[in-house]
C-alpha cells in the first residue's frame, strides 16, 4: 500500500473521494489501480507522460489529448508507442511506419489510409504485410504477388482483380492455386487443367468451359472425373 501522506494528490483528490489506496491509486505499481485513477482523474494524465514507470506512461497516454500524443512518439517502451498507434490521428501515423515493434506496425497497417499502405509492402514481418494485403487497393496488389509468405499470398489471391490472377497460376502452394481456380475467369482455367494437386483440378472442373471439361473427364482422379462428367451432362440437358 502506498503512503498517501507523500502523494501530491492527497488534498485535491483523496479528500474528495477521487482516489482510493489499494484500489484507484496513481502511485501504485499496479496497472489496474493506475487505470482506475486516471479514469476518475483524466485531467492529471498529462503530468505522468514523463514518469519513470512505463506502465504509468502507457496508461496516461490513453487519457491525454490527441494534440499531446506526439510528445510520446519517441518513448523507449513499445507499450506506450502501441497506445499511440491506436490513438494518433491517421494523418500522423506515418511517423510510426518504421517502428521497431511489430505490434505498433500492425496497428499502423490496420489504421493507415489505404492509399499510404504501399510504404509497408516490404515490411520484414509477414503479419504486417498480411494486414497490408487485406487493405491495400486491389488494383495495387500485384506488388505482393511474389511475397515470400504463403499467408500473405493467400490474402492477395483472395483480393486480386480476376483479370490479374493469371500471374498466380504457378504459385508453389496448392492452397493458393485453389483460390485462383475459384476466382479466375473461366476461360483462363486452362492453365490449371494439368495442375499437380487434385483439389485444384476439382475446383477447375466446377467452373470449366465445355472444352476443358471434355479433357477433365479423363482425369486420373475419380472425383475430378465425376464432376466433369456431371457438368457435361447438365450442359447437354440445358442445350
Amino acid at each position: 500500500m502506498t503512503d498517501c501522506a507523500t502523494c501530491p494528490h492527497h488534498e485535491d483528490r483523496l479528500e474528495k473521494g477521487r482516489c482510493k489506496p489499494g484500489d484507484a491509486c496513481v502511485q501504485a505499481m499496479s496497472g489496474r489501480q493506475i487505470e482506475r485513477f486516471f479514469r476518475e482523474n483524466p485531467d492529471l494524465a498529462q503530468g505522468y507522460t514523463g514518469d519513470d514507470f512505463w506502465e504509468r506512461r502507457a496508461i496516461a497516454a490513453r487519457y491525454i489529448s490527441q494534440q499531446r500524443l506526439l510528445e510520446l512518439i519517441d518513448d523507449p517502451d513499445e507499450v506506450v508507442r502501441r497506445v499511440l498507434a491506436y490513438r494518433l490521428p491517421v494523418d500522423e501515423l506515418y511517423r510510426l511506419i518504421g517502428d521497431v515493434d511489430r505490434e505498433v506496425r500492425i496497428t499502423v497497417a490496420d489504421r493507415l489510409p489505404a492509399e499510404q499502405l504501399e510504404a509497408l509492402v516490404n515490411d520484414h514481418d509477414y503479419l504486417v504485410r498480411k494486414y497490408v494485403a487485406r487493405r491495400m487497393p486491389a488494383g495495387r496488389l500485384f506488388r505482393m504477388i511474389c511475397d515470400t509468405d504463403r499467408e500473405v499470398r493467400m490474402s492477395v489471391a483472395r483480393r486480386l482483380p480476376p483479370e490479374s490472377l493469371g500471374l498466380m497460376l504457378n504459385d508453389v502452394e496448392p492452397e493458393i492455386r485453389r483460390i485462383v481456380a475459384e476466382r479466375i475467369q473461366p476461360e483462363a482455367l486452362s492453365g490449371l487443367l494439368d495442375d499437380s494437386d487434385w483439389g485444384v483440378r476439382l475446383q477447375v472442373a466446377e467452373r470449366a468451359t465445355r472444352g476443358m471439361l471434355e479433357t477433365l473427364v479423363y482425369d486420373t482422379d475419380p472425383d475430378v472425373k465425376e464432376v466433369a462428367r456431371q457438368r457435361l451432362r447438365e450442359m447437354d440437358t440445358n442445350d
